[in-house]
């Protein structure tokens, strides 16, 4: 068996299959940090939980239930952004640490970028139009 038909064999297997995507990807990354781990506690628990990580994500490539997997995987997008937002959140609040303040509007509870300058002030949310007072 020559090279390209055993390429052909395989995309012919995998056809109308979902395939890796970013959910599976997440998911073997998780595994790969929980096999680091692993090199240092020796847990069977943990052990388990990196084969069933595997077995489901080799499920997902398999699968061929594309709308589901697809469904799954922007749910998997969206908590993925929720976490980069807060990382770069907490990065820009160190960045800017000398010069802003970061408050939460009480009304609707986003965060608010504020100079810091000293004292009593009225702000306007942009979001929700309120005003209150801050002491900075």
């Amino acid at each position: 068996m020559n090279k390209r038909s055993f390429y052909e064999r395989i995309a012919r297997f995998m056809y109308g299959r979902n395939g890796s995507d970013d959910m599976c990807r997440g998911i073997l990354i998780l595994c790969a940090v929980l096999i680091v781990v692993n090199l240092f506690f020796r847990s069977f628990i943990i052990s388990a939980i990196e084969l069933a990580l595997i077995a489901y994500a080799t499920f997902r490539m398999l699968s061929k239930n594309v709308v589901k997997r697809r469904q799954e995987n922007q749910k998997y997008k969206s908590f993925e952004n929720k976490i980069k937002q807060y990382f770069l959140q907490l990065k820009n609040r160190f960045r800017d640490r000398k010069t802003h303040v970061y408050r939460k509007c009480p009304a609707c509870k986003s965060t608010l970028r504020l100079p810091k300058v000293k004292g009593s002030h009225s702000v306007n949310c942009p979001r929700c139009k309120k005003s209150f007072h801050v002491k900075i």
